[in-house]
Parts: C-alpha cells; structure tokens; sequence
C-alpha cells in the first residue's frame, strides 16, 4: 500500500499534471469568457440584425404549460449561443497550437542550423592516436 501512495505522489507532483491542473483552472475561466463574449457582446447585434431576436428566447415548444406545470421547450437559442461559444474556443485553442508549432518548427531548424559542438579533448586525443597508427 506505502507503494502505491509512493507511486501516486510521484505521479501528481510530476509537471505534467501540475501544468495540466493550471490548464483545466484557466481553461474554465477562459470559458466564462468566451460565454459572456457571445452572450453579451456578439449575440445582440446579430438578434438586431435579425429583427431584434434574442437568441436565447427562441425555443420550439414541446407540450403546453399546465396548472403548476411549465412548457416543455427545446431551447434552439441557447444550443446556438452554445456553439458560437465552442466555435470561439476552438478557434483560440487552434491559433494557440498553431503559434506553438510555429515557434517549435523555428526553434528545431535553429537547433539543426547550429554547429555541432566540438568533440572533448579525450576524443581529439584518440583521434590523434588513431590517425598516427594509421600511419605507422
């Protein structure tokens, strides 16, 4: 059992989970951005464009309200806001991975542009070695 505790400890206070918890904490704030971008700022003027609609209030309903009952809708509007939401993350999720590889593939072709470092001492010294025998 110590072991398996071991082997968990090791594994949550590795970088990649600690980086990845960051990731989840402002992935989530970043949502709620997104959320509010659409809903407060991109929504209304395409609901005035199209005649004042708000987009959240379109539903198709289902059955009726009844006595002490409400409406059973599908709410068409709010899974568009919802989809206008993901189509920005996404958007920004791709650019980010994009301007990553971007700075990757410079980085590896600055990396395979760079000289080779020069061999250690004992190496040059072999080769002098070598190279003298061959003579002999």
């Amino acid at each position: 059992m110590k072991k398996l505790i071991d082997e968990f400890r090791e594994f949550a206070l590795k970088g990649n989970v600690l980086d990845m918890a960051i990731g989840i904490i402002i992935g989530g704030a970043f949502g709620t951005i997104v959320s509010s971008l659409v809903k407060d700022v991109i929504m209304p003027p395409i609901g005035l464009l199209l005649g004042g609609v708000d987009f959240s209030d379109i539903k198709i309903p289902l059955k009726a309200a009844e006595a002490g009952k409400d409406a059973v809708t599908m709410n068409i509007g709010v899974f568009i806001n919802n989809v206008i939401s993901f189509l920005i993350v996404a958007w920004a999720v791709f650019m980010l991975v994009k301007g990553i590889n971007m700075l990757r593939a410079r980085f590896e072709k600055e990396k395979a542009a760079a000289p080779p470092p020069p061999p250690p001492p004992s190496e040059q010294y072999l080769k002098e070695i070598r190279d003298a025998l061959v003579k002999k």
